[in-house]
């Protein structure tokens, strides 16, 4: 790459002046400026960037900076924003900007480049799930690179224009012309138009000589398709005009001019968790393989992405309770109840196979048994791997898998060994091996080991897995479909990451979320929070080869509970609920900021508020009974809790073995709640590592300790909770954000989307558009407070929405568990004033299924239960028994199973047809030709929707 600098000797290089403008509002104390690869742009340090000064041209602003550079100067740059020392606020998205001079430059000459704000959302189009799956084939049609000479010599009155425009959604055999006002850009005529070539990354390029005398030039970007059929980019003109009046007259005006402006993109995909599948191959659970049929049944359908729950090993307790796909037992390691055991060899004996046979008839259930499905395809695994275990560990594949593996895989072997050696995955029971060190590994997994070939095992699953995982993955590739993961927001604390990385973890805390419309207790996680501090130290290291590994299977992924990258919702280890937490990271409520509101009783604010007459109202007669067995009067009808229960889980322990739980054992829940309650009954949290710092908490005005305070203390508590919750974290959170999420982005280039339910701060949307994040929109839980069900119609392009998601009940369960909500979205959503059928018939799934496609969203993806909801012979199974989670309940059993295999979807032409009529009127987008589709539709009368058709 050419230097900036002159050479040593009496003879410099060539010269010319770069001269950079981009037009930019910036707010107060806030400046711009370039960084890049080469020393005249500060070789990437920010702080040695070139500075660049606002002017003001009528009402734009522009933001404008000189340099000197050699004539060949090349260069890598991009533009950031600043506060007055140089710090870096933002900078822009996507790739890199590569800067290669026109041909042609001369000594002296000026070059003024013309560059206009990368957003996030102008990048997302080179994703992989565009740019490798979607429009994965103009690539391959695109000319030769192209270089964009000058045809002619100039003269004093001659500018040398270059246009440059990005077109990474060009349908597969066109090209790119710019036409416009002036003679040589075809008078509009775009036969005549420039014609521009391609040179590499969706860039197209051309050059144009104009005189001075014909500015300013107005034109516009042109697709021409294979056809010749001419495709007028939307918008208003754009315009190029030049400063004749300026002594230093620019001779080469380079046009930046973004993407090319098209209509926006909105795709559609299906949502289903890998074990929900049904196959007439699998073992009484979705496998990875069977994944191949789901993207034959989407495409089939119009749509083309797969969304996915997460599929890492949740295989830490050893039973049905690691059903639960969020709580990983290792970040990097897939599950091994999605492999697909019949494909592991080509030469299964018979009696294998025999029992392959019997195992399908077993566990074809209605439901997933988690534990027998495991447990079957594991015993079978063994039996091959003891046949053919030389001959796959030496393989060359296999040996490269290893290799490209061996960070987290060797720990996982290890981990799992030591799980089922010592009977449990809590760590800090294995004595010397509690502790993690690599000498420790090193000799677990070596060769001489009697148990080497249990560690070889898991070796062996994993290869399999990344194997079938990766051939359905290019499988989806191939037919134009996005697959899609899932990030999980925490692992669990019995993990191989806690193990390996125990620094990186708050192993004292818990993560959960607030009260909210899943749980109005709050919800308890147990997973560790995250010392984002340590993280930093390497850059947030493990993030970035979390997101590496996912983007061997995936071009696209949610981000799990994307506020947590803001603040995390934190909980003592020791609470079991989700309700008296606290945020991290958070400005706490001082000692002092609290005595100068006049609020002095920390201990009354902070500890169980507990009475007679609490306890008389909330435990009737039995109040002595808990009084007796669980509180201490420590002064006239005032109680606390005692030492063997005063934690959540000690009160859940101690009603389970207390020696009188005889007295309470019809009234075991009704007990634990109350007494929930009572513990819970505080209006302050005292920090447990800083006695001087209190959080106020959460719905505090709910509590019976609150309403016995004194008018002042209330309306003071008022006034610092809102301040809490809703405004002093803003712009720490903002920040704490924009340290961690643009590293997760920048590690790979898959599409991300984030999962914004619940409570969200103000700065969260605003950060997800600066960042070009794609949100959730679920219609049953809009982000407007004052809206009952969300408007499709009124979503934001960069949203994902849903009628329902695997958090929720299903379309069908929603709408025939509560009368009273149907009617009310009966009349202002459907707009009538009869009475809702009780049952969630196809015409009423078809209404909402059609907002969802008709909405702006760039993505509209359903699960699959409320597509196959389309029709009544899908409707046979009781609605609530289609729901995957249940938030509510922290042991709930995942183990949903469509009740229709794979093979008969696609044999089921009608349903495909009508999903597929439902894409292609809407205008979504989808892999292939649609045969026989539908342009026009016909909107749901209400007389249809009333079933009186």
């Amino acid at each position: 790459m050419a230097s900036s600098k002159p050479t040593s000797g009496k003879k410099s290089l060539n010269t010319v002046t770069l001269l950079f403008k981009l037009p930019y509002y910036t707010q107060w104390g806030q400046s711009l400026l370039i960084a890049g690869s080469e020393p005249a742009l500060g070789s990437w340090n920010v702080k040695q960037g070139l500075s660049l000064t606002p002017v003001h041209q009528d009402i734009e602003l522009f933001w404008c900076g000189r340099v000197s550079v050699a004539a060949g100067f090349t260069s890598e740059y991009k533009y950031y924003v600043v506060d007055d020392n140089k710090n870096v606020l933002r900078f822009e998205s996507g790739e890199k900007r590569k800067l290669v001079l026109p041909e042609g430059v001369q000594d002296g000459d000026v070059i003024e480049i013309r560059d206009w704000w990368q957003d996030a959302s102008d990048a997302l189009f080179l994703r992989s799930a565009f740019k490798n799956v979607i429009f994965n084939d103009t690539e391959g049609v695109k000319k030769e690179l192209q270089s964009v000479p000058v045809n002619k010599s100039l003269d004093s009155e001659d500018i040398v224009v270059q246009f440059v425009i990005s077109c990474p959604r060009l349908v597969s055999g066109s090209t790119v012309v710019v036409t416009g006002s002036n003679p040589q850009l075809g008078r509009w005529q775009v036969q005549d138009g420039v014609k521009l070539s391609y040179v590499g990354g969706s860039m197209w390029k051309a050059n144009c000589v104009l005189r001075k005398s014909e500015f300013p030039v107005k034109y516009k970007y042109c697709q021409i398709s294979q056809a010749g059929n001419p495709s007028l980019e939307l918008g208003p003109n754009r315009e190029v005009d030049i400063d004749l009046s300026s002594p230093k007259q620019s001779r080469y005006v380079v046009l930046s001019d973004g993407a090319l402006r098209d209509a926006p993109w909105r795709g559609a995909g299906v949502a289903v968790p890998v074990f929900s599948i049904r196959s007439d191959e699998d073992l009484g659970v979705g496998e990875f393989l069977d994944l191949k049929l789901l993207v034959d049944w989407a495409v089939n359908s119009g749509f083309h992405l797969v969304q996915l729950l997460p599929i890492n090993d949740t295989s830490v307790h050893g039973m049905w309770w690691d059903s639960y796909p969020y709580s990983s037992l290792s970040v990097f390691a897939l599950h091994p109840l999605y492999l697909r055991v019949q494909a592991l060899s080509d030469a299964i004996p018979a009696d294998v196979k025999e029992e392959i046979q019997q195992a399908k008839k077993h566990l074809d259930k209605k439901d997933v048994d988690y534990e027998a499905s495991l447990s079957t395809k594991m015993s079978i695994a063994r039996k091959i791997f003891n046949l053919e275990k030389d001959k796959v560990l030496n393989s060359s594949s296999f040996k490269q898998f290893l290799s490209e593996n061996e960070e987290w895989l060797k720990p996982y072997a290890a981990f799992c060994f030591l799980r089922d050696f010592f009977e449990t995955s809590d760590h800090s029971q294995w004595g010397r091996f509690s502790e993690f060190s690599k000498e420790k590994l090193e000799k677990l997994i070596s060769e001489g080991t009697l148990h080497h070939d249990v560690i070889r095992f898991h070796y062996y699953v994993q290869y399999h897995l990344y194997m079938q995982l990766s051939e359905a993955g290019a499988y989806a590739r191939k037919k134009k479909v996005i697959l899609k993961g899932d990030l999980p927001i925490g692992v669990d604390r019995n993990s191989v990451d806690t193990w390996v990385y125990p620094t990186l973890f708050r192993m004292n805390t818990a993560t959960g979320a607030p009260p909210d419309y899943f749980d109005k207790n709050g919800q308890n996680w147990g997973f560790p929070t995250y010392n984002w501090e340590e993280m930093s130290k390497d850059n947030y290291g493990w993030w970035r080869a979390r997101l590496t590994q996912m983007a061997k299977y995936f071009t696209a992924y949610r981000i799990d509970h994307i506020l947590g990258f803001f603040r995390i919702w934190e909980l003592p280890d020791h609470a079991a609920t989700g309700l008296v937490g606290k945020f991290r990271p958070s400005i706490p409520l001082s000692q002092e900021e609290l005595l100068s509101e006049g609020l002095w009783d920390f201990d009354r604010m902070s500890r169980p508020y507990i009475r007679q007459e609490i306890l008389e109202e909330k435990f009737g007669s039995f109040w002595t009974v808990i009084a007796a067995n669980f509180l201490n009067e420590y002064q006239k009808h005032c109680y606390e809790f005692k030492e063997d229960c005063n934690t959540e889980k000690k009160i859940i322990a101690k009603i389970k073995t207390s020696p009188e739980k005889s007295l309470w054992l019809e009234k075991e829940d009704s007990i634990r709640r109350g007494l929930f309650d009572l513990i819970q009954n505080i209006v302050l949290i005292r920090d447990p590592e800083d006695p001087t710092k209190f959080y106020p908490r959460f719905n505090l005005e709910d509590t019976s300790s609150f309403r016995d305070l004194d008018e002042h203390s209330k309306n003071v508590l008022r006034r610092l909770y809102y301040d809490y919750y809703f405004a002093r974290q803003e712009n720490m959170w903002r920040q704490n954000a924009l340290k961690t999420l643009p590293v997760l982005l920048n590690s790979s280039d898959m599409l991300a989307c984030g999962e914004d339910l619940g409570l969200i701060p103000a700065c969260v949307h605003p950060v997800m558009q600066e960042l070009g994040l794609i949100g959730l929109r679920i219609q049953r839980m809009p982000s407007e407070p004052n809206l009952e069900f969300g408007i499709p119609s009124q979503y934001s392009y960069m949203t994902v929405c849903a009628p329902s998601c695997h958090d929720c009940s299903t379309l069908r369960a929603w709408w025939e568990e509560d009368e009273g909500r149907r009617s009310r979205f009966y009349k202002t959503v459907v707009g009538s004033d009869e009475e809702p059928p009780s049952r969630c018939t196809p015409e009423v799934v078809h209404f909402i299924v059609q907002q969802h496609f008709d909405a702006p969203s760039m993505w509209a993806i359903f699960p699959l239960q409320d597509l196959l909801a389309l029709k009544d012979k899908y409707t046979t199974r009781p609605a609530p028994e289609e729901t995957i989670n249940d938030p509510t309940n922290p042991k709930h059993y995942w183990r949903f199973r469509v009740h229709v295999t794979l093979e008969s979807l696609l044999d089921d032409k009608d349903i495909q047809a009508t999903i597929k009529d439902l894409v292609t009127s809407s205008g979504r987008a989808f892999p292939g030709k649609v045969e026989g589709a539908d342009e026009s539709r016909e909107k749901l009368s209400k007389v249809q929707l009333n079933g009186k058709a």
